[in-house]
């Protein structure tokens, strides 16, 4: 083991979405070749990573297990061999960074693009500071690290470590991916796939109500597959449901041409699903107070080989290779987006060979790698 550390997180499943898989996978990694030690909400516990030891706290309220994290990490610097301290967002930055300070290790924050990018007059007077103090600061996109810069976090603690994917990923079961045709009649369509949480910030309701309504006029066989549901627990309150969306759908007549599988646990099943799409959108809006980070999903689709369109806005711009694993878009031209769809669908430009080159330098051991590097 080269080193003790401890990883305080709410952001684990099964809780969904990009920021509970990175850091379920930061653990797992790290636990190779470390001792690792996590301090997270209850629920987490029978998925955490084998090779680990786990503290509980609750998941809410918020002030709760922020306090709870706190003793229980004070007490875990007292009774147990500590090296560097590691918070899994800014959310927990202050309780890495104090008790570092006091105990004189190492402290490590990741940050995701809200962690920096929000608003919010309360987080950026107490929690930013915190941040600006860590012994290192880590970036998962190039616009999240241009955000800590403005937010006056010094360069020399700054590195970029992009969130990663399972590569390669599992084979193609030709044997799920036609019962999922016939389950849902897909055969002979042109698919479309969204997977993510539904916020405002991903989009998907503007999406359907201004640029899936063309697409469908103009290429009738086309369904769009969202897999993902409103995040029940999420600190982000700008959500979007599934009532808002099916209520947009059936004023454009499109209740036939979209299918909600909600949230997907079966990692055979989900990948079986971004085999058989022809194309993934993500339509996230440019919200300057709530960016998105990076994007993970984008990088997903292209192991399997399935392309992304995306507006060109966050961390996205690093998820996406330009002409390559998929196109990148002027933020919010849905008009575009409609034409880019379509042109997609009659002549797929982007091959699936050059998708799946692209996702593999995001593989989860070369995320491993530097964050070795960065805690050596």
């Amino acid at each position: 083991m080269n080193n003790n550390i401890l990883i305080i997180t709410r952001n684990l499943p099964p809780l969904i979405g990009g920021m509970e898989r990175l850091n379920w996978h930061i653990a797992d990694e790290l636990s190779k070749q470390n001792k690792v030690t996590i301090i997270s909400h209850s629920a987490a516990k029978k998925l955490a990573p084998k090779n680990v030891k786990f503290y509980e706290a609750p998941l809410s309220p918020l002030p709760l297990f922020l306090i709870l994290s706190f003793i229980r990490a004070f007490w875990i610097c007292i009774t147990q061999p500590t090296d560097t301290l590691f918070a899994g967002s800014g959310l927990t930055a202050p309780i890495v960074v104090i008790l570092a300070k006091v105990f004189r290790k190492k402290s490590i924050v990741y940050i995701h693009g809200l962690d920096i990018g929000t608003n919010n007059k309360i987080y950026n007077l107490c929690w930013v500071p915190f941040i600006r103090h860590a012994s290192q600061v880590i970036a998962n996109s190039s616009p999240t690290y241009q955000l800590c810069i403005q937010k006056n976090i010094s360069k020399e603690k700054m590195s970029i470590i992009h969130p990663g994917v399972s590569y390669p990923p599992k084979p193609k079961n030709e044997k799920i991916i036609q019962t999922l045709r016939e389950r849902y009649n897909l055969n002979d369509k042109q698919v479309l796939i969204s997977v993510g949480r539904l916020t405002e910030r991903k989009g998907m309701n503007e999406f359907i109500d201004q640029c899936l309504s063309k697409v469908v006029k103009a290429l009738p066989n086309t369904v769009l597959i969202i897999i993902g549901d409103t995040p029940n627990q999420s600190l982000n309150k700008n959500l979007q449901s599934k009532e808002m969306i099916l209520t947009t759908a059936k004023k454009h007549n499109l209740m036939n041409n979209i299918i909600f599988t909600g949230n997907i646990q079966n990692d055979d099943m989900l990948a079986s699903f971004y085999y058989l799409a022809d194309l993934h959108v993500f339509p996230v809006k440019h919200i300057p107070h709530d960016p998105e980070g990076f994007g993970m999903v984008a990088i997903e689709a292209a192991a399997h080989g399935t392309p992304t369109i995306a507006f060109a806005t966050g961390g996205i711009v690093d998820a996406i290779k330009q002409d390559y694993s998929g196109l990148l878009l002027t933020p919010n031209d849905y008009d575009l987006f409609t034409h880019t769809i379509l042109n997609v669908l009659k002549a797929q430009t982007i091959s699936a060979d050059n998708c799946q080159q692209y996702a593999a330098q995001f593989s989860w051991q070369s995320l491993n790698k530097k964050l070795e590097q960065t805690i050596k």
